[in-house]
């Protein structure tokens, strides 16, 4: 596969707070899609790496990658149309690694406007709902279920 491609591997990282309000991020393009921090492995990068490189600059966030809760559930989904041409033309599905951060209240988000318009901070069940992708509202039911009542 040539370096111009993307690498077929990605992240998933849900952040919520110990009072279950759950981070999401409308990208810039398209408009509308709504998700958690996500971001593709780059060569010789870890799982655990790439969501700790993915939440600095996606959100500012700083915190160690140790921090970062490897929830040990993945998923292969076909790589939608519209994200298709990143990829090498032989390559049709992604797998996708869940981790977590649990923050104990919100923090501030610096966006980089090219990457998204707004962020958000929600209940479980606003960001299920408003989560564009089906891996990620499955990532938000698996961490809210996991939080304290």
């Amino acid at each position: 596969m040539s370096g111009a491609f993307k690498r077929p591997e990605s992240v998933l990282l849900v952040i919520a707070t110990l009072g279950g309000e759950f981070l999401l991020l409308e990208r810039a393009q398209p408009a509308g899609f709504w998700q958690s921090v996500t971001g593709s492995l780059e060569p010789g990068e870890s799982p655990r790496r790439t969501a700790g490189r993915e939440l600095r600059e996606e959100t500012g966030i700083q915190v160690p990658d140790a921090a970062l809760i490897d929830l040990r559930h993945r998923e292969r989904f076909p790589i939608v149309p519209a994200w298709r041409a990143r990829y090498a033309p032989e390559v049709h599905d992604n797998l996708e690694h869940w981790f977590a951060l649990v923050l104990p209240f919100r923090r501030q988000i610096s966006l980089n406007p090219l990457e998204h318009r707004q962020h958000g901070w929600l209940t479980a069940r606003s960001a299920t709902f408003l989560a564009s992708s089906w891996t990620n509202r499955e990532a938000i039911r698996l961490l809210a279920s996991r939080l304290p009542s």
